[in-house]
């Protein structure tokens, strides 16, 4: 865990204004439909930030930023990928082919997606459906 949470205007800096608002709408689309844990962490060797969604020692998904980078990680297991399949036809090519892309290791499929507008955030509330149903109404 990050020992301290970046500011909004630490946030601003590292992403830029136009993604630190990508963002900042993600964050809300998520938290519109779902009631987790959000925590902080260092982002590794590639990324500054992680901001992970979890509840029950489940992770739904996670939250990269670097510089002018904003990163969604959705992690499908076997199950996970059949279903994704099944909705395939009601998804963007663009998130197809990052699925597509993705590489895939023995605890599932790591899907990185990188959002650059909120245009694409009925499919990703999709995709974060397969992992977990919504749990608020």
């Amino acid at each position: 865990m990050l020992e301290k949470i970046p500011s909004p205007a630490a946030m601003t800096e590292l992403l830029g204004a136009s993604l630190f608002e990508v963002w900042q709408q993600l964050c809300a689309a998520i938290d519109e439909k779902y009631d987790m844990e959000q925590t902080w962490n260092p982002g590794g060797k590639n990324w500054i930030y992680e901001y992970k969604y979890r509840r029950g020692g489940k992770t739904l998904c996670c939250l990269y930023a670097k510089q002018n980078c904003v990163g969604l990680l959705v992690i499908f297991g076997k199950e996970e990928r059949a279903k994704f399949e099944a909705i395939r036809g009601t998804l963007s090519d663009p998130v197809c082919q990052q699925y597509d892309a993705a590489k895939t290791y023995h605890d599932g499929k790591w899907v990185m997606l990188e959002p650059t507008s909120s245009a694409v955030f009925e499919d990703y509330m999709k995709l974060l459906a397969i992992k977990r149903r919504p749990n608020r109404k």
